[in-house]
This record gives C-alpha cells, sequence and structure tokens, in this order.
C-alpha cells in the first residue's frame, strides 16, 4: 500500500506495472460519468450511466465517504465487514482515470460473496490494464484484510472479461442469471492464489 499526498490527505493507492489503483477524488467525476456512457461499459453494467447530478451525488455522499472507511478498517486492523472499496484504474503514463476496480458484498450470490467488479475504457482495452488492476486489488484484500475468498461474475458473451477472471486464477463455478442475465460465476481462494 503507498499513499501520495496531493492534498492535506493522503490518497489510497495501490502501485501496479503500468496503471495505479487510486481512491476517487472529487476531481474524478466527469472522467467516471463519461466511462460510464460509453456502450461497452453500461451494455455490461446495466443501471451504470446515469444522470450526472445523480452520480455526483453517489460520488460525493456514498462512494467517496464509504472509501474512507473501508481504509481506516483497514488501517485501523478492524473487520471491512460489508464495506465497499471502489478504487479508480490511473494510467501512469498520462495519470488518466481510464476504469475502475472495486470491490464489495454481492448479494445475489451465494455466500462467501465478497466481489471484484471493474470496467476500463474501450480506448485502453487489451493492453493488460485490467489484469493488473484485478491482481493488485486481490493482492491488497487477501494481505491486508480477513478475505478468504473472492468473487466475481462476466457476462456469458464478454470474452474478455472472463478472460481477465481466468488469467487472475478465478475457477469458473457455474452459470448463474441475475436480472435475466446469464453471468459465469467465479471464485477464487486465498490458500490457492498465485498472488501471495
Amino acid at each position: 500500500m503507498n499513499t501520495h499526498t496531493q492534498t492535506e490527505e493522503p490518497i489510497f493507492q495501490i502501485n501496479c506495472k503500468d496503471i495505479i489503483l487510486r481512491e476517487y477524488i472529487t476531481s474524478d467525476l466527469d472522467s467516471f460519468h463519461a466511462l460510464t456512457w460509453q456502450s461497452e461499459i453500461h451494455i455490461s453494467l446495466p443501471g451504470w450511466n446515469v444522470t450526472k447530478e445523480q452520480r455526483e451525488q453517489w460520488f460525493n455522499n456514498y462512494e467517496i465517504p464509504e472509501n474512507k472507511q473501508f481504509i481506516k478498517a483497514v488501517a485501523d486492523k478492524k473487520d471491512i465487514g460489508s464495506l465497499r472499496l471502489r478504487l479508480g484504474i490511473i494510467l501512469k503514463e498520462t495519470n488518466e482515470f481510464i476504469g475502475w476496480c472495486c470491490t464489495g458484498i454481492k448479494d445475489e450470490l451465494p455466500p462467501p460473496n465478497r466481489e471484484i467488479m471493474y470496467a476500463i475504457s474501450k480506448d485502453h482495452r487489451g493492453r493488460g490494464y485490467t489484469t493488473q488492476a484485478v491482481q493488485g486489488i486481490v493482492h491488497y484484500l487477501f494481505e491486508n484484510t480477513t478475505v478468504e475468498v473472492l468473487c466475481a461474475i462476466a457476462l456469458d458473451n464478454n470474452a474478455p472479461s472472463n478472460r481477465v477472471l481466468q488469467k487472475c486464477g478465478f475457477e469458473f463455478q457455474d452459470t448463474i442469471q441475475i436480472d435475466r442475465e446469464h453471468y459465469q460465476h467465479y471464485r477464487l481462494h486465498k490458500k490457492r492464489s498465485t498472488l501471495n
């Protein structure tokens, strides 16, 4: 875990090869909002392409504050419980916000159901950035929390997303249906992870 100070307050980040995973900051709003309206993203994540006003409300009232709670719980060696952590994927070369990688409880999955989920800009796909992001957050969770099992889902027809999970060591469990969509369901156990 690294911290970087842009203002008075340290910013949580995870350093990866070509990218940095960084907690959301208020100046990410425009980039984040634009990404949620890319058709490649909102097809895979229905419901994410809300109005900018709605996104700003979520960002400032829920997402950024809950990130702070999660990071504090880990720093204080406390249980993260059902807290979510939402990290932007920042391209080191340009400092551009190109996607996100998050973890939280997925109620539609059988427990343990702490999920890893991610999205990346259409302009930055196929370069391994998403795989780096997933590996980074998985390593962080397994090293710094009591999480023993992580899960993830990917739409049946989303071959790139399924490949990312397989490359990161997630094991296929079954096909599940959520809101009339069919998903591949994966799990990764800490004791079997090659990321430790």
